[in-house]
């Protein structure tokens, strides 16, 4: 029944109905084996009260996968005020089992922020020191026994201080440390994921270098036999870019075997570089530069263009779909160690399900095979920087990137 069921809420439910199995064999056990004389039916109300709250519980979380943390903290304090009613019908602080109003805050250390850790630590104090006021005056051997009661009270009160604050520490320390296992893990996937693409693409542009240069030729030898063909003239453009292409990744490959991939690039000249390649790609596409560049320099490598351009194809390719021209760019200086590039385009923009996966793994993709923004998000990480997506108010979607300032001129 609780195998759909948040793992921390699931333990702690499994652990509560082994409790109340506990309690109910412990109090007919003292009341008919050790004729103990206790308040049988008070305390057999209270357990048939938690077996009460226990089931819906199970009812309630029955179907959960990720349970909320206030979730959690209503089951301890549900656990802390049931064990206090139990206790105080029972010798109250006199108790030999006070102690364990320890186990929920042992609970709370390993599952809860700090903020719920520190309100059940405070809540089962508080409890324990309820009972010591109400507990009625003992003596045994003619000797006054309220202070051995305190003093239990201390020890509780430091153990409960220590356990809070080392099986806390520790928790969260462990917490972190998974979590920069699994960044790394996540890291490493993506960088074997990548390096295989890599191959394949340098694998596909050295098979495509021949048939492209044939074609060439072919299409020189129409053009010299029919220059006025309306068709054959159109073969230039396509042809064109695709020996533009295939000259940049040589180049890149040369740059990146050589190991010269750290060289900045002033942000004017970006610019330039952006419109050049976006005019030779995508002519029907109008660029439209909201503000002027800075007088900067930009932490670059041979990636930085390539990553650029991949938005800006995506971009391009969104609004052709939606019978859109133009393109907005801009330039933005969050701070003074950073400079920000917007795109925005005019397109359908991006659905909830696309913002959550684009950067970090493969998308589907009607025009390729879906990895521009993931290589691009690569990239920009890779040289401190970052990238954003997100949908304009108005329509359409932005990107932004974020990257390093190397000298920065006048603020934007």
């Amino acid at each position: 029944m609780l195998i759909k069921t948040d793992p921390a809420i699931s333990r702690l439910l499994m652990l509560r109905s082994g409790a109340i199995a506990v309690q109910l064999i412990a109090v007919l056990s003292v009341y008919f084996l050790l004729e103990h004389q206790i308040a049988l039916m008070p305390l057999l109300a209270v357990i048939t009260l938690e077996a009460v709250f226990q089931l819906a519980s199970i009812f309630a979380y029955r179907n959960v996968s990720q349970a909320k943390p206030v979730g959690m903290l209503m089951q301890l304090t549900a656990d802390v005020l049931f064990l206090t009613i139990l206790l105080s019908l029972s010798g109250g602080a006199t108790n030999a089992f006070v102690s364990l109003l320890l186990l929920p805050i042992m609970i709370a250390a390993v599952t809860l922020s700090a903020r719920g850790l520190a309100y059940i630590a405070v809540l089962a104090i508080a409890a324990y020191s309820l009972l010591l006021i109400k507990m009625p005056e003992h003596n045994m051997h003619q000797m006054n026994m309220s202070g051995h009661f305190i003093g239990m009270w201390v020890n509780f009160v430091i153990s409960a201080c220590v356990i809070a604050l080392v099986i806390g520490t520790m928790s969260r320390a462990l917490q972190q440390r998974e979590r920069t296992i699994a960044q790394v893990r996540e890291k490493q996937l993506r960088a074997e994921q990548l390096l295989t693409l890599d191959g394949a693409a340098a694998q596909i542009t050295h098979q495509l270098a021949t048939p492209i240069a044939n074609l060439q030729l072919l299409f020189e030898e129409l053009l010299e036999e029919h220059p006025n063909n309306e068709i054959i003239q159109q073969m230039q453009t396509p042809l064109l870019q695709c020996r533009v292409q295939l000259d940049d990744f040589r180049k890149l490959s040369s740059q990146l075997r050589d190991k010269n991939t750290r060289t900045p690039i002033e942000a004017e000249q970006l610019q330039n570089q952006i419109n050049d390649a976006l005019l030779l790609q995508y002519p029907n596409q109008q660029i439209k530069w909201l503000n002027n560049a800075p007088a900067a320099k930009l932490k670059s490598d041979a990636m930085l263009l390539p990553a650029v351009l991949n938005l800006l194809q995506n971009a391009a390719i969104a609004n052709e779909k939606n019978a859109q021209m133009q393109l907005e760019l801009s330039w933005q200086q969050p701070d003074a160690q950073s400079i920000a590039l917007v795109i925005r385009d005019f397109g359908a923009g991006f659905s909830p399900s696309q913002l959550a996966e684009l950067g970090g793994q493969l998308m589907p993709s009607e025009q390729g095979m879906g990895i521009a923004v993931m290589l691009s998000n690569v990239t920009f990480e890779r040289l401190n920087g970052s990238l954003t997506v997100y949908n304009h108010p108005n329509g359409g979607a932005v990107a932004k990137i974020q990257m390093p300032l190397l000298i920065t001129g006048p603020a934007l």
